[in-house]
């Protein structure tokens, strides 16, 4: 484990020393961009871990991920969590399952990580509202490994506390037959899709960063852009919870993905890196 963070950090770390260099020889201002570390470790048995690098220059923010052991050639849906208005979120362990089946579900997982701020599309829309464009979302290759960069513009609040976020990857195959299926259940989500789909597998806090023992206020539910922070993202509907996949859920513009459907779920046509603003 150690000797593969160190071939990623290595990766990694080439983004942030590219970016000191350049702003050590541009303004003052270009001068002050920070860089921040996270390890993604598994959620669920999931047997997945990563490397992400947060790069920050004012309210442009570049995420670098590099993650390994994802269920190979599916979409996995990603996020920056956290609050950034005092609340006090961290990444959940066993006891989030509070139903016993073995599984902490991402409705189990909410009030321990938070709700979404920002949604790690490769294109497009990176608001809460994009939670699970699975259509935009990074897919891991043939060996279970996802690269992905991006920069974005966030708000201040956001740039302000981002040492107080956190990073969340989902997507299990529990029952290992290379895709994502009933055979765990139905997601807690909505009940048309697969467990296995919405289900967290890796979570990481910035090094560094203090962390409580609990959640602090509770999980927001205020409205708003995810890049202005505190939305849920995940929770929409009267009476009910779902994903928002841009025009839908997860009965996808393409594939249309329902409980009789057992194959893949289909990744997007959008390139795995994205360096345009949101």
């Amino acid at each position: 484990m150690t000797a593969q963070r160190t071939t990623r950090l290595a990766v990694l770390l080439a983004l942030p020393a590219a970016l000191a260099l350049t702003a050590a020889t541009a303004s003052p201002a270009a001068a002050e961009a920070t860089a921040f570390q996270i390890d993604l470790d598994p959620l669920n048995d999931s047997g997945a871990n990563g490397t992400v690098m947060l790069s920050l220059d004012g309210t442009r923010l570049t995420v670098k991920i590099e993650s390994e052991g994802l269920t190979p050639g599916q979409p996995h849906a990603q996020h920056i969590h956290g609050s950034t208005d005092g609340h006090d979120f961290r990444c959940p362990d066993a006891s989030a399952d509070k139903d016993g089946d073995g599984i902490v579900t991402t409705s189990e997982g909410l009030p321990v990580y938070g709700a979404i701020n920002i949604s790690l599309t490769t294109e497009g829309d990176t608001s809460a509202d994009s939670g699970l464009a699975v259509d935009r979302m990074p897919v891991a290759d043939a060996d279970g490994r996802l690269s992905y960069e991006r920069t974005i513009t966030v708000s201040q609040d956001v740039a302000d506390h981002i040492k107080d976020l956190h990073v969340v990857q989902h997507g299990l195959d529990r029952n290992g037959d290379g895709q994502y299926d009933f055979g765990a259940g139905k997601s807690d989500l909505d009940p048309k899709l697969p467990q296995e789909a919405t289900a967290p597998a890796v979570c990481g806090l910035v090094e560094g960063a203090a962390v409580g023992s609990i959640p602090v206020g509770g999980v927001e539910t205020g409205g708003g852009s995810a890049e202005g922070g505190g939305v849920t993202g995940l929770l929409v509907g009267a009476g009910g919870v779902g994903f928002v996949a841009g025009a839908g859920v997860l009965a996808l513009r393409r594939g249309r993905w329902t409980a009789t459907t057992a194959g893949p779920l289909p990744g997007g046509p959008g390139e795995p890196t994205d360096r345009s603003a949101a």
